[in-house]
């Protein structure tokens, strides 16, 4: 009778081993870029929402922005590049979320390590072609409320947003208490990747599936603006919020249900 049992135990044991396992080489990761004027903190309230489904979630903090001290004359685009492939890593099937400037960012990874990502998904992001910089497409945006209060500090190699403008640019829609939060870490923006081009081919990144959620209260890419990137590109599915720039601070809950239905 003990052997019996001793075998029965071993084999529930067995099983629930195997479940667990099977469970997390099904688990999805999705990786979380954040955007220009901002920092790894803006997923705060994301993270956990899509850990509870499920997921792995992986956010990155780009080289210059939050507690980072990496000095500006030491970033480029490809510093950014290479932090996102690096928490990727080995991983396969990843879906890539990038905001704001990362949808530059993102595209490039695509190109660099197509095989490794099941998606991109651009969240209010600047969608790249080939030989396009932020700068190059930010100039081509008439509704964006971004270039009256921006100054470049060529001697610093800084991009620097008036306090004044945060708010309306950012984070029209945002609770008080994280307004008061961005207006008090505010931080100056490294300039060079920002006018750097992406290299791009049809045979990489062309090749990634891709989803774009569009912003449509959006100060800082105009949501007609992002109609416009969006029809000249190969994206496969769209998605609307009804936010500013920042969901991720106004309505985190309807913005981890979009990046989940994005994801399917």
């Amino acid at each position: 009778m003990k052997t019996v049992v001793s075998i029965l135990f071993l084999t529930i044991l067995g099983f629930a081993s195997f479940s667990q396992t099977k469970q997390k080489k099904q688990m999805e990761t999705i990786v979380l870029v954040h955007g220009a004027w901002s920092d790894v903190s803006a997923w705060d309230a994301t993270i956990p929402l899509l850990k509870s489904k499920g997921y792995e979630v992986i956010a990155v903090n780009l080289p210059g922005h939050g507690r980072d001290t990496t000095s500006f004359a030491g970033i480029d685009f490809q510093s950014y590049v290479k932090i996102v492939e690096s928490a990727i890593g080995d991983r396969k099937n990843v879906l890539l979320l990038g905001h704001s400037m990362a949808g530059l960012i993102i595209s490039q990874v695509a190109e660099e390590i197509p095989g490794q990502i099941k998606e991109l998904i651009y969240l209010a992001a600047y969608l790249p072609k080939n030989g396009e910089s932020l700068l190059s497409l930010a100039q081509q945006d008439a509704g964006s409320h971004t270039g009256k209060y921006l100054t470049i500090d060529k001697e610093h190699g800084a991009a620097i947003i008036a306090k004044d403008g945060i708010i309306d640019v950012f984070a029209a829609d945002a609770p008080i208490n994280v307004q008061a939060y961005l207006i008090a870490t505010w931080k100056t923006e490294p300039l060079a990747p920002l006018a750097s081009p992406v290299t791009l081919t049809e045979a990489n990144f062309g090749s990634v599936k891709k989803a774009y959620i569009y912003t449509v209260n959006d100060h800082a890419i105009s949501y007609a603006f992002q109609q416009i990137m969006v029809k000249g590109s190969n994206i496969a599915q769209t998605f609307e919020l009804k936010s500013g720039h920042t969901p991720f601070f106004s309505i985190p809950g309807l913005l981890s249900e979009t990046i989940i239905k994005a994801s399917k």
